[in-house]
């Protein structure tokens, strides 16, 4: 009789054990996964396809005035002339053909090949050919680039008042109106009413120049250039 009820307090117990492990992992199986730390929501949130993230994505980085190739340079088109919806710039290809097409027949061309006997002293520009276009009211000065022979602008000078800048000034206008155009440049010398005075265009690449030649407070001439190296 002892026999038999020790055996029934054990399976009992047995019994028991077994509800409660049963019931822990039911437990276990309904309780919802923690979530994220600050940490991974914040690596999720600055991911970007590919592994690269906001902070060195190259399409986040801003290109600064002066910066940028020669080639496409945007700061280039501010040192241009419009003429009947032609626009005209230093740096720009151009041929006699591109020329004449835009601006009518030359009244004058001349050309030159700088050599170490022509008495220049360009010892850099040795073997380049510079060519000069006159036309009415502007002066046009092409030099070769060394790949491919071609020739691009890199002098301008305007004495008439039909060739406009892009920012509309012209031969003839008055200082005040030039300031008003260029708040960024500013008169070489004193500025005094009555007097000559040149005031200075300069984008921040330092190479590229356009000057206005002020007489009686007006626009005399204007000139763009680039430093040839």
């Amino acid at each position: 009789m002892k026999t038999w009820r020790r055996s029934a307090i054990l399976m009992l117990l047995a019994a028991f054990v077994c509800i409660l492990l049963a019931g822990c992992q039911e437990n276990q199986a309904n309780t919802p996964m923690a979530p994220p730390t600050v940490n991974e929501e914040e690596g999720a949130a600055t991911e970007l396809p590919g592994g690269n993230s906001a902070s060195n994505n190259p399409d986040s980085q801003v290109i600064k005035e002066g910066t940028i190739q020669k080639d496409g340079n945007v700061i280039l088109k501010e040192l241009a002339f419009v003429y009947n919806d032609h626009t005209i710039a230093i740096s720009d290809i151009v041929d006699d053909e591109k020329l004449e097409s835009m601006l009518g027949e030359a009244e004058e061309k001349k050309s030159h090949t700088y050599s170490e006997d022509d008495g220049l002293n360009m010892d850099t520009l040795i073997g380049f050919t510079e060519k000069q276009y006159t036309f009415s009211g502007v002066e046009i000065k092409t030099i070769d680039a060394a790949e491919g022979k071609k020739f691009y602008i890199f002098n301008i000078k305007i004495t008439d008042p039909k060739y406009a800048t892009v920012r509309n000034i012209k031969v003839g206008d008055s200082v005040e109106k030039l300031k008003e155009a260029y708040p960024e440049g500013n008169l070489i010398g004193n500025g005094a009413p009555g007097e000559e005075d040149d005031f200075r265009y300069e984008p921040a690449n330092y190479v590229d120049v356009m000057t206005f030649h002020i007489k009686d407070a007006k626009v005399e001439s204007i000139q763009m250039y680039t430093l040839l190296d």
